[in-house]
């Protein structure tokens, strides 16, 4: 899921500051939906332990991610300025950032659209999903272009209000029998390892960018804390509430759970309230993402992130949220590799010493080079999912990070014995 830019700001972070800023991106609707998609082909336990594992790749990420940005004192953009070079790592996270974007405010859009005319539906107004996708768009959009410092604020209302308001429907629906939870009998087949690269595609943007939050914690131990303590709870919950309201009440949307309870306003209110706020921060990054992949000056930046707004809500108007599953994989798929290739210059080749960091001018191809092998490779099973006739492949959420990660060792090996040995020669 998208999440907001961290401010620019000098004092120091502290752990538990950073592990509230994880906590609150966690804590969402798409989270609910993981949920909800996992348990409907797996057992309760099954889909917990997808869960842990996948959010337990994503601390992996984070905490070198985090640590890269927090030793170089600059954000994931900045960082990748060696892997990528200068103008390489701009576009490259850009684009990755603007599609992730969009594709997240059209979702966001649409559940806050479906939501709204079911809502509409119970007394008797019929209000097409697709207009009211296209009207809350509208609105996120021009809260995005007007608003945005009032939303950031409110952000902070929605995510205790939304985490309230499940635990409230988690413990009403149960009523006290948590039998038919753990007796769950999937009515589909979810393989293991699409289920995990839909919980890893979830958040793998935030993993890779981790350094943008985490470059003014002081200390590697906090990063640590922080990313296991801030990502580990609040994930696994907010899955597990996904699942067993999905298995209680038949279905994870929680306006649905409520109008059930005899409560649609509460549900509908705390949905639109967290899908707002969220999409407003969506927008917003999306068009400033435009700008460095467009080179935009500052006064575009309104009409970058119009831009976005448009894109996504027609989107959302196309129901984009059908397609949920294929685009946590293709994310899952894209953005991994890139911390693939920054952890094998920072951690393997660099050890993780600050003092040899150096950025490139211009595009740095070999780490280009790299980041496209593991995220084409990756996205193969994906591709051939859309079509039925071509075999089905295993879905390998980590096999493009882990080919980024060899092929960029293997070309600087090679890189730079070519270099030792014209050195040699001109002696």
């Amino acid at each position: 899921m998208a999440i907001k830019n961290a401010n620019n700001q000098e004092q120091a972070q502290s752990w538990a500051g950073l592990a509230f800023v994880w906590t609150g991106a966690m804590i969402c609707i798409p989270s609910l939906m993981i949920g909800g998609t996992l348990i409907a082909g797996m057992s309760f336990w099954e889909a917990i332990l997808t869960a842990l594992i996948g959010n337990g790749i994503i601390v992996v990420l984070m905490i070198f991610q985090g640590i890269q940005g927090s030793d170089l004192k600059m954000p994931a953009v900045k960082a990748a300025g060696q892997v990528f070079g200068k103008q390489g790592s701009k576009k490259l996270i850009s684009i990755i950032l603007a599609i992730s974007c969009l594709g997240w405010f059209g979702i966001q859009a649409n559940v806050c659209g479906m939501a709204f005319s079911q809502f509409l539906s119970l007394y008797q107004i019929d209000f097409p999903v697709w207009l009211s996708s296209i009207v809350w768009g509208i609105i996120m959009l021009i809260s995005a272009l007007y608003g945005i410092k009032i939303l950031n604020l409110l952000n902070y209302i929605a995510v205790p209000v939304l985490f309230v308001v499940c635990l409230y429907a988690l413990v009403v629906s149960l009523k006290g029998d948590v039998s038919q939870v753990f007796q769950h009998e999937p009515t589909t087949s979810l393989p293991f390892l699409s289920g995990l690269s839909i919980t890893v595609g979830s958040f793998a943007l935030g993993a890779v960018i981790a350094g943008d939050y985490s470059q003014y914690t002081k200390k590697r131990g906090d990063i640590v804390k922080a990313s296991i303590l801030g990502i580990l709870p609040s994930g696994i919950f907010m899955i597990a509430v996904g699942a067993i309201l999905a298995i209680t009440a038949g279905t994870a949307d929680v306006t649905a759970v409520f109008t059930k309870l005899g409560l649609p306003v509460i549900g509908v209110i705390a949905l639109v309230l967290a899908t707002w706020t969220t999409n407003a921060v969506n927008a917003f990054s999306g068009g400033i993402a435009i700008c460095n992949i467009f080179n935009f000056t500052k006064s575009k930046e309104k009409i970058a992130v119009a831009s976005a707004g448009i894109l996504g809500t027609i989107l959302a108007a196309f129901g984009i949220l059908n397609y949920f599953v294929p685009i946590m994989n293709i994310l899952s798929a894209m953005v991994p590799p890139v911390a693939g290739v920054m952890i094998a210059s920072y951690w393997v080749i660099q050890k993780g010493d600050k003092t040899k960091w150096k950025e490139v001018q211009g595009i740095n191809w070999m780490g280009v080079t790299a980041w496209a092998a593991g995220a084409v490779i990756a996205c193969i099973p994906v591709i051939f999912s859309f079509f039925p006739k071509l075999p089905e492949l295993p879905n390998q959420p980590l096999i493009g990070c882990i080919i980024s990660f060899v092929v960029y060792l293997v070309g600087k090996k090679i890189a730079d014995s070519r270099k030792k040995q014209v050195l040699e020669e001109d002696f």
